[in-house]
């Protein structure tokens, strides 16, 4: 098992694409912390996954809440080896209509959460000694614009910048910084990018996720499992000598 023995923390971590992460890890032998927003849900997903799995109640829009959590995790596992940051918001809108209120709760989330939740991690690990691995979660839509999603894509964007900068900072404490740029991903989010384009591109209900879908150079969208086996290489010792990168897993979507 390629993490044998390593624990740990996930957030945004009680379903989807991060629930798929802690099911990936804990088969690998990791301990995780299921870190979500909604404490009740993380408690289940934790429940389902076995004793390997423990729920952490975590709001990355708060430095309170991020403080403890990291704390819970460290009291709970005893350390954290690996942190993936993965609680995101998404949010689409014409540029003459973004409303700053909506800027600032996705960029409190997706950016502000994953440098600071980064931080505190990181804190851990020097103090600690023995590195670690951290990884972010970007996006294809960081790799360039979108003409309704100004906003999510320059939150993603940012994440790989500071993927960049965090890495070549950390690496001198034997901390690898690195990211994961999915494409689009089948799952239960979908219902809410969908409804984004069904009101500003006129599309029926169900259109727009199957457009994307047929475009995709694999033939599908992926799925929350197509992540998994780069985040385990990344979390593993196999990537010892990777910093400050983002992969695409994207099916071809895009070449970078």
């Amino acid at each position: 098992m390629r993490l044998a023995g390593k624990t740990a923390l996930i957030t945004g971590a009680a379903r989807g694409i991060g629930r798929a992460f802690g099911e990936a890890y804990i088969r690998e032998g990791a301990q995780v912390a299921i870190a979500d927003i909604d404490g009740d849900r993380a408690a289940q997903t934790a429940r389902e996954l076995g004793k390997a799995a423990r729920p952490i109640l975590m709001d990355v829009t708060d430095q309170s809440s991020i403080d403890q959590a990291v704390q819970d995790a460290i009291t709970g596992l005893g350390r954290i080896d690996i942190l993936i940051n993965n609680a995101a918001l998404f949010t689409a809108a014409p540029v003459v209509e973004i409303d700053r209120d909506d800027f600032n709760r996705v960029f409190s989330v997706n950016v502000a959460g994953t440098l600071f939740t980064m931080q505190a991690v990181a804190r851990h690990m020097i103090a600690r000694g023995g590195g670690g691995k951290i990884i972010n979660m970007a996006s294809q839509a960081g790799r360039r614009g979108e003409p309704l999603v100004a906003v999510y894509c320059a939150t993603k964007a940012a994440v790989i910048s500071l993927t960049q900068s965090a890495g070549l900072n950390l690496i001198e404490h034997g901390i690898n910084v690195n990211a994961i740029a999915p494409g689009v991903v089948e799952g239960e989010h979908w219902d809410g990018v969908d409804a984004f384009f069904a009101k500003y591109e006129g599309k029926p209900p169900g259109q727009k996720k199957a457009e994307v879908g047929a475009a995709v150079p694999f033939g599908r969208m992926g799925t929350a499992t197509d992540l998994t086996g780069m985040a385990v290489f990344l979390a593993s010792s196999e990537a010892d000598y990777i910093v400050a990168q983002t992969y695409n897993v994207d099916g071809g979507n895009w070449m970078s």
